[in-house]
């Protein structure tokens, strides 16, 4: 912060010969980082004047070069989709939403929970959304006048209508109302007992919020951007301009300092200003996409006319969490566009045996916290029953199929798409939202319920670990399911530091296993304790973890002993993640908006006619786009037999794996990150989490 600190600073680098600097943290440490870069010839003059060092050292130290991770819970940082810690923090605050509203369901209690963020109102907004929070107070979105009456007749509308025992708020320690006054947590508790006559607590989460482990997203995320820092460093020059390492959708990009810098603070100008419209579109595209979602699916809004349409959900394939989120938000937001919405129990089997009912607003309150599929999920395909499918589409009168789930799910549309020529009732629009915790879906980089199942197998892992504490050197064969999709043993592998991951993807054979197992000894012969080798459940047909876990406790015998741990259906099991809540809810919303946008299209002589290929969609994200793609687009890229895409993004992930088991690794196939300059319009992008 001082002159005096940053020449300290310079003479203990040109002490150390340390030329290539990396600044984790937040705004004001890197815009401190580029103050320091700018100042450094400066500060080399200055210690060679006072003697402390030679012109020598000066001329081998010339340049420094600086280079920027963002780490802050708050995710105020504009530039990047993502900032480390942020995916952590909601893991906390979750947590205890989860915890709070099973005691206050009991006692039938309101609870005002108070999150941090005193600029910015990221944690307060996603953790409303990913619990379904009745109401919400951010910095950038101060209510209006008369806000107290307005939020009142809110939580008794949801015991009197809705039947619901409790009623949850959250508010950022930042918040404020219209005229700047803050707003605080105990003044919201004594609002509601006098009001509604409600019991209500407040808790305050503080720095629990900052504590705990990582999460999978978090450490895949600061493990990737590492990665790019050390590689945007290696190729700086003395004209490269300091920059930071983001994350653009799924890609780690360079972004100008500068651009960052000054592009946050406008965010706080416009704060500081009353600027609150613009302040949230400065946030970003995500947090303005999230703003608005909240807000559509927190107040029920009885549509000004119904619609002449109705649709149908279903969940299709082996659960997985954040299907409810799914739902939930499909159901509501299909109510707000004024359609009749069903429900279906059992996937396309309860489609063909009838199992259809009618959903209203409050069918689903409190279902994003909840893990499976509350509908009920079956992996049957409809082309064996296709007759009694139509008959009960003609029967409810269904214009529109919403499908949720995983590669059943995709190719049951395709083989329903393909039927068209055979059944006009068929002729409606259909779209499928990945979601599986095999990530095998074509058409997204991401399916909803992947992320929990990652961090399921990454929290498993990590006590199967600990178990070892203590004990002598010892070696874990863990097995993971995914199919032959190897997304979930390598994005797992990642995150608990995993010394090899086997996947059908990256073909190995005896001799690979060979130098595995030689490789980890000559590790265990040293400082390592613990050995970690992931396998997927289908990555080879004779190396079975049976094998590799005999193999490796022949080979290692008098060095380490070995253990083997399926972990199975545990990764199906389990709360959503708040990824896969946000990530459910908001591919819920946009489903409905693009069915709303097709049935409108097709609509013709009092009947929907939907035949052509567009009409039949997977929603993915796709880099940082969510996008709708023709299933019969996907046909061509999709390899059946195993049951996932021909060409898979994250594959690229895998040298990074390897490099950080000290496996020797070439840098001639990485691709390293672009550079994203920062601007209103990049930033006004929606990632889709």
């Amino acid at each position: 912060m001082t002159r005096e600190g940053r020449v300290s600073a310079a003479f203990n680098l040109v002490k150390k010969g340390i030329t290539n600097l990396c600044v984790c943290g937040g705004d004001g440490s890197l815009t401190g980082a580029n103050i320091f870069r700018n100042e450094w010839s400066d500060l080399l003059d200055e210690l060679v004047k006072k003697g402390r060092i030679t012109d020598t050292m000066a001329k081998q130290h010339y340049n420094l070069n600086i280079v920027g991770l963002v780490g802050s819970i708050d995710n105020d940082f504009c530039g990047t989709d993502m900032t480390i810690g942020a995916d952590s923090a909601l893991h906390r605050i979750m947590e205890i939403i989860d915890a709070i509203m099973t005691t206050a369901q009991s006692h039938q209690r309101a609870f005002v929970l108070e999150v941090m963020g005193r600029h910015c109102g990221y944690l307060a907004l996603v953790s409303a959304l990913a619990s379904g929070a009745d109401w919400v107070f951010i910095p950038e979105a101060p209510p209006q006048e008369g806000w107290e009456d307005n939020m009142c007749a809110r939580l008794k509308g949801s015991r009197t209508s809705g039947g619901s025992r409790l009623n949850i708020i959250i508010v950022a320690e930042g918040a404020i109302d219209i005229n700047g006054k803050p707003i605080s947590s105990n003044y919201i508790k004594d609002l509601v007992q006098e009001r509604l006559g409600y019991d209500t607590r407040v808790t305050v989460l503080g720095h629990v919020q900052r504590g705990g482990i990582p999460s999978a997203f978090d450490r895949m995320l600061s493990s990737i951007l590492g990665v790019e820092a050390v590689v945007a460093l290696l190729e700086a020059s003395p004209e490269t301009p300091a920059c930071v390492i983001g994350l653009s959708g799924n890609q780690a990009v360079r972004l100008p300092l500068v651009e960052c810098v000054e592009m946050t603070k406008l965010v706080q100008t416009a704060m500081n200003e009353k600027r609150f419209d613009e302040a949230i579109k400065l946030r970003g595209g995500s947090f303005e996409s999230n703003w608005n979602i909240y807000k559509s699916l927190a107040f029920h809004k009885p549509p000004q006319s119904k619609s002449n349409f109705s649709f149908a959900i279903l969940n299709v394939g082996a659960p997985a969490a954040g299907m409810n989120s799914a739902v939930r938000s499909a159901v509501r937001s299909g109510l707000s566009h004024g359609h009749k919405v069903y429900g279906v129990n059992d996937g396309f089997l309860g489609l063909a045996d009838g199992a259809v009912f009618e959903m209203e607003w409050h069918s689903v309150a409190g279902w994003t916290g909840q893990g499976s599929s509350l509908l009920g999920t079956k992996r049957t395909l409809p082309n064996s029953h296709l007759e009694k499918i139509v008959e009960t589409i003609t029967k409810f009168e269904i214009s529109a199929l919403l499908v949720i789930g995983g590669f059943e799910g995709y190719q049951g549309v395709l083989e329903l798409y393909e039927a068209r020529t055979h059944y006009d009732e068929l002729c409606i629009p259909m779209v499928v939202i990945p979601a599986t915790i095999s990530n095998n879906v074509p058409g997204t980089f991401f399916s909803v319920g992947t992320d929990t199942a990652v961090n399921c197998a990454m929290e498993s892992c990590d006590k199967i670990k600990q178990s070892a504490s203590g004990t002598k050197r010892r070696v874990f064969v863990v097995e993971t399911m995914g199919g032959y999709c190897g997304y979930l043993a390598s994005a797992t592998g990642i995150a608990v530091g995993a010394d090899a991951a086997y996947i059908f993807e990256d073909p190995f054979n005896i001799l690979d296993l060979k130098t595995n197992v030689e490789h980890l000894s000559e590790k265990m012969k040293k400082d390592v304790q613990r050995g970690l080798i992931l396998r997927n459940e289908k990555c080879h047909e004779n190396y079975t973890t049976d094998f590799i876990h005999k193999l490796y406790s022949s080979e290692g015998k008098n060095i380490f002993d070995c253990r083997v741990n399926v972990l199975g259906h545990l990764q199906q099991g389990g709360a959503p993640s708040p990824f896969d809540r946000n990530f459910g809810t908001k591919l819920g919303v946009k489903a409905i908006e693009w069915l709303s946008e097709k049935l409108t299209e097709n609509y013709r002589q009092g009947r929907v006619f939907a035949n052509s290929p567009e009409t039949a969609c997977v929603i993915g994200l796709n880099r940082k786009v969510v996008s709708f793609t023709p299933v019969t687009e996907l046909k061509e890229i999709t390899d059946f037999e195993h049951r996932m895409p021909k060409v898979e993004w994250w594959l690229k992930l895998r040298p990074m794996l390897k490099m950080l088991a000290k496996y020797q690794t070439s840098f001639n196939e990485y691709v390293p990150g672009e550079i994203e300059h920062v601007t209103q319009r990049s930033i006004s992008i929606d990632s889709g989490f």
